[in-house]
């Protein structure tokens, strides 16, 4: 049956977050932070809330509807991005870190480390999200951002026993909603496929410290390498950046073999670059695409229109992805 978004507009109708360049996200409750801990700048003013969706005469995705989800959810996936697509972009007008970002301030990184950190966020973030730059002008630039970044972050001798509390530390916040997103996959035996260009090792914790690292999540992502006495020594590869987000990175991994019998997809990312996470999935006959357009609303909402198949504009919650699931899982 056809999926009609329709019924899902009067569900966003929280109070607008301001919308700025997108950075974090972590987990809720909002933890207390040392008054010297570093924050990121405010977000600038932006758009209530908008729901939007493929315009007619496109086509229009194919998702079960209640009564036919195959024995609680044996059918259905879901590959998410992370940072900023699970994991708030902003909150009361500040924007939240991403897993880099909240590694990138913390108290472990020399204030050498963090200028230089932020000097390769401001020259290649614009970059990233430019909507007039193609593809390949963009990746090689962020093999070079990441390539970078990880250098540095390797310079800084950061111990494994620090993580726990750098996450502790930060401002990162999982979407609102959340609890009721990694329940609801959980209870109808869904896998959730993160698949992130962000740091594995910060994101795992802040997952795992919201309570909600359940045995049905995978992660796949940048993840760092420790000597025996727990100091950074590389990033583990192949690296993953926001533009090679595919099956490529995940040849010899058999992650999506093992899912072979999901045959229906729920996509949700925050970047053009998310729209290929899906690539390599056997047997694929549904895919729904949602993208949060979290940043630079009006300059790239028609090539998100054009690609997603519903487009979030400023929400900060799970609520619609939430609702689709209720509906999709209903059981009769």
């Amino acid at each position: 049956m056809h999926l009609s978004p329709s019924w899902l507009v009067a569900r966003v109708t929280h109070p607008p977050l301001p919308v700025g360049r997108g950075a974090e996200r972590g987990r809720s409750p909002r933890p207390q932070h040392p008054a010297n801990a570093p924050r990121a700048p405010p977000v600038p003013p932006g758009p209530a809330a908008a729901f939007r969706s493929r315009p007619r005469g496109r086509s229009s995705p194919r998702l079960r509807g209640p009564g036919r989800a195959e024995q609680n959810g044996a059918g259905e996936m879901v590959i998410s991005d992370f940072d900023m697509t699970l994991s708030r972009f902003g909150c009361n007008g500040r924007r939240c870190p991403t897993s880099h970002n909240i590694l990138d301030t913390s108290r472990v990184i020399s204030e050498d480390g963090k200028k230089k950190l932020k000097d390769l966020l401001h020259y290649y973030y614009p970059i990233e999200i430019d909507p007039n730059r193609t593809l390949e002008e963009k990746c090689p630039l962020m093999v070079e951002w990441w390539t970078k970044a990880h250098e540095l972050l390797v310079q800084q001798k950061i111990h494994r026993s620090d993580i726990a509390q750098i996450v502790r530390e930060s401002e990162a916040m999982l979407r609102d909603g959340f609890k009721e997103f990694f329940d609801q996959l959980r209870k109808n035996n869904v896998p959730l496929f993160i698949f992130s260009a962000g740091i594995g090792d910060i994101l795992e914790e802040i997952i795992r410290q919201a309570n909600v690292f359940y045995s049905n999540v995978n992660v796949v992502s940048n993840y760092m390498d420790f000597s025996d006495d727990g100091v950074l020594t590389h990033f583990k590869g192949p690296l993953i950046h926001t533009y090679n987000k595919n099956n490529t990175v995940l040849q010899g991994t058999g992650y999506f073999q093992q899912l072979s019998t999901r045959t229906s997809i729920i996509l949700l990312g925050d970047s053009m670059g998310d729209l290929t996470m899906a690539d390599g999935v056997p047997s694929v006959e549904n895919i729904l695409k949602i993208g949060f357009l979290n940043d630079k609303v009006e300059e790239r909402r028609g090539k998100y229109l054009d690609s997603y198949d519903i487009v979030l504009e400023s929400d900060e919650t799970l609520d619609v992805v939430n609702g689709i699931l209720r509906y999709i899982l209903t059981e009769t």
